[in-house]
């Protein structure tokens, strides 16, 4: 399924596998906001873990258990372990503010990946990535706008849940190296379930009928969310991937007043706008700079 994207430039796979992701993403806070209110978010991660597990199991049957032998084990002890942190910040956030504003921080994450850069693998902030830094926080200020309006904890939650997926990005690409995209996915699930598990036993719900509906479809759009994400992490750069987050906000814009009658304000579309922009100037740049050998 899907073989005939491997033909397309990598560019443009990249932007395909974001814009499955986001739309994967979004329908997953959507639909743990409907149960954060009962079931607590260590149970929501645990649950997803489990039933994204289960969803991949008739794959590993059917292709053997040498399909998933894993190369780099401890990238991905360490991604699954941040993966719980953020995934758990991601859903608190979107449980205390509409979906359009926790999606339109998410893109501060090139912003963020640039800082990573500097300070864990040497290198050298030019002109360029200052510039997309400066950018990139202006935008995120002017969603969050402090001093003008009340800024909830959900922010908090949601800045926490970017930095994990910011170090996870490195973890990913990394990985996508040295393993085939579904086996990382399937190994990001095994990761997590052990820590969801001890995790929500301290805060244990027994779900009903209908949360279990929920967690079951949580656990399936994750693990299809991992799987694409994989792959758009194998098609092309991490700057370009990452760069194209911000196909993510029409979706969760839309799916937001759908689900919840959320009309995002003009903020939150000038602050995106001004990110999405930092965002494909830092991808352009930083894909021009390698294909001349630049840093």
């Amino acid at each position: 399924m899907f073989d005939f994207v491997k033909r397309w430039p990598g560019a443009v796979q990249a932007a395909f596998w974001m814009l499955i992701i986001g739309t994967l993403v979004t329908f997953t806070l959507v639909f743990s906001r409907k149960i954060s209110g009962d079931i607590h978010v260590f149970e929501i991660v645990f649950f997803r873990s489990l039933f994204g597990l289960m969803f991949m199991a008739p794959w590993v049957i059917r292709r053997g258990i040498g399909t998933i032998a894993l190369r780099r084990p401890g990238i991905i002890i360490l991604r699954g372990t941040l993966a719980f942190f953020g995934g758990a910040c991601l859903y608190a956030a979107a449980a205390r503010m509409p979906l359009a504003e926790v999606t339109a921080i998410t893109f501060t994450r090139p912003i963020f990946a640039s800082i990573a850069a500097v300070l864990f693998l040497n290198e050298v902030l030019r002109v360029r990535r200052w510039t997309a830094i400066i950018l990139g926080l202006s935008g995120a200020l002017i969603i969050i706008r402090p001093g003008f309006v009340d800024v909830n904890i959900g922010v908090a939650f949601a800045f926490v849940s970017v930095f994990t997926l910011t170090w996870n990005s490195l973890n990913l690409k990394l990985l996508t190296k040295v393993n085939p995209p579904d086996t990382v996915a399937i190994w990001h699930m095994v990761v997590m379930l052990p820590l969801g598990l001890v995790a929500c036993l301290f805060v244990w719900t027994t779900p009903t009928l209908e949360q279990f509906g929920w967690l079951v479809a949580i656990g399936v759009f994750e693990m299809l969310t991992q799987r694409s994400m994989s792959r758009g992490y194998a098609a092309a750069d991490l700057a370009v991937v990452v760069g194209f987050s911000f196909l993510r906000l029409p979706v969760a814009a839309l799916l937001g007043f759908a689900t919840f009658g959320e009309v995002p304000v003009s903020w939150v579309w000038l602050g995106s706008a001004v990110i999405a922009a930092s965002a494909v100037y830092i991808a352009h740049r930083e894909s021009r700079a390698q294909r001349l050998g630049q840093t």
